[in-house]
């Protein structure tokens, strides 16, 4: 488990290897993440956005953004996680994700940027 604490929000990330398939006369390769954001501050925020970037091993880069994740902007207090799923295809058997999430404090109103670490994502019939 990949793990990272920025302004009192810690996040957690698991992975794994969902299978290949073939797609546009190519064969990709799917993954899964798990993350769980934990408000460890002593303020209520929301996570308005998400910013992604997904590389695989043959050096192709995946920018992703957009609002809130799958579809939710969640309101954490002191205390509160929210967990979710998602995942994301490559045309590699190795891979990385890294970004950031974009939350607002609601005590003092402000913006701030929540790390997403560095992960790895790797099929496991690859590794020696």
């Amino acid at each position: 488990m990949i793990q990272q604490i920025t302004r009192g929000i810690k996040i957690s990330i698991e992975t794994n290897f969902e299978g290949t398939f073939y797609k546009n006369y190519r064969v990709h390769f799917a993954f899964g993440y798990q993350i769980t954001i934990e408000n460890q501050s002593k303020d209520s925020v929301q996570l308005s956005s998400r910013f992604w970037k997904i590389k695989d091993a043959l050096n192709r880069t995946e920018i992703v953004e957009g609002e809130g994740v799958i579809g939710k902007k969640p309101v954490l207090k002191p205390g509160e996680s929210h967990t979710y799923k998602s995942g994301c295809l490559l045309t590699s058997p190795f891979g990385s994700m890294s970004g950031f999430y974009s939350m607002i404090n609601f005590t003092s109103t402000r913006k701030f940027r929540v790390t997403i670490p560095s992960f790895k994502l790797s099929a496991p019939f690859a590794l020696n």
